[in-house]
């Protein structure tokens, strides 16, 4: 792996299954209608009576966990009336039986109506969520004053959007400014934390002159909010960027988070950034952390990787070589490149536990645009 070194300067789809509140899909809403036509089919075709008629009682049930209560009912119905029909020759039921399909139709009418009332409350809820966790983690904008975004995040949590990892691009009267970082946890456990943070971090933006100063607002930020919380232990890891008017150079604090990795033509490089403690720790003198810089060519592209990318293991335990895979991962398209790396990273270990997140920087000033 290589490493280029920085000049110092003193100035971190919908994922849901059936199981787990996605709609049902379309096999399952096709199979009470497809087994009516399936019975009905067989019956004509065949030259003898067949014993299939109960297949049908298995059709309002079926139809409960994709249809509404109407829809259920009708089928209900059509399956009662299929069942007298005395061409299809379907066991020719007796009075029991074709009780025992009527009451078996009726419950399944007033089971779809209850699991409607409830998806109905559950869509309200995830909404209502889903606004909630955009008002925390807005979704990154295309450009930044001179820097073009792209952006990937990954929540841990199944049917979450916010975890313990964020990101940010804010511009600012000192420059374009970035973060990425991690708190301790992940799920929604973290996502109190991660407000905080972030909230910190956009008025550090607007008033603090120096990007070490900004990495100092965050470290008071969790020092104050670990005094209050279970766990004095509170910490997170994060890479704070800041870039010049013209895009031209890139200053970097990393406290605890990977370093950025420049992709420059067909080469991948881990910068080679002085790194600080996590925050939370206690940053008393902010000013004396090493700010590095870096200048940008043309065509540069930042890409900044969670922990959840660069420590995931596959069943050999190796962990995701990140550096290596980039540069034949990336494309002339800054914004397809996070989803690239996540399809790999899938790939490379199909189980990842924790928040995936991956921050693609492309400087693009004036001249360039």
């Amino acid at each position: 792996m290589r490493k280029l070194s920085a000049v110092p300067s003193r100035r971190g789809e919908d994922r849901r299954g059936w199981l787990r509140g996605a709609p049902p899909p379309r096999w399952v809403r096709v199979l009470p209608p497809a087994l009516v036509v399936a019975v009905c089919a067989a019956t004509l075709i065949s030259p003898d009576p067949l014993d299939i008629g109960f297949l049908l009682g298995a059709i309002p049930p079926l139809a409960v966990l994709s249809y509404s209560p109407l829809a259920t009912a009708l089928l209900g119905a059509v399956v009662v009336a299929l069942l007298n029909i005395p061409a299809l020759r379907l066991d020719r039921p007796g009075g029991t039986d074709l009780l025992t399909v009527v009451f078996v139709a009726v419950l399944s009418v007033f089971v779809s109506f209850v699991r409607s009332r409830r998806d109905a409350q559950l869509d309200l809820e995830r909404t209502v969520a889903e606004a909630a966790q955009h008002a925390v983690v807005p979704p990154l904008p295309e450009r930044v004053g001179p820097v073009r975004c792209a952006g990937l995040y990954r929540a841990a949590q199944h049917g979450t959007l916010v975890g313990g990892d964020f990101f940010d691009v804010r511009a600012g009267p000192f420059g374009v400014r970035a973060v990425m970082g991690d708190v301790q946890g992940h799920g929604l456990s973290a996502v109190a934390t991660v407000a905080s943070l972030l909230g910190a971090f956009r008025e550090a933006v607007l008033d603090q002159p120096r990007l070490s100063s900004v990495a100092g607002r965050l470290d008071r930020r969790l020092l104050v909010d670990s005094a209050q919380a279970r766990h004095p232990e509170l910490f997170a890891t994060a890479v704070l960027l800041e870039f010049s008017a013209d895009a031209r150079q890139v200053r970097i604090v990393v406290c605890g988070s990977p370093p950025p990795v420049l992709l420059r033509g067909a080469t991948a490089t881990e910068l080679c950034v002085t790194p600080w403690t996590p925050l939370g720790l206690g940053l008393e003198q902010a000013d004396a952390i090493e700010v590095c810089t870096v200048s940008l060519d043309p065509g540069d592209r930042l890409f900044l990787a969670s922990d959840g990318v660069v420590e995931a293991r596959d069943d050999g335990g190796a962990f995701y070589p990140l550096t290596d895979r980039l540069a034949a991962l990336a494309d002339e398209d800054p914004a397809a490149l996070a989803a690239r790396v996540w399809a790999d990273l899938v790939r490379f270990c199909p189980d990842v536990q924790d928040d995936v997140t991956m921050l693609v920087l492309t400087p693009a000033p004036a001249a360039v645009r």
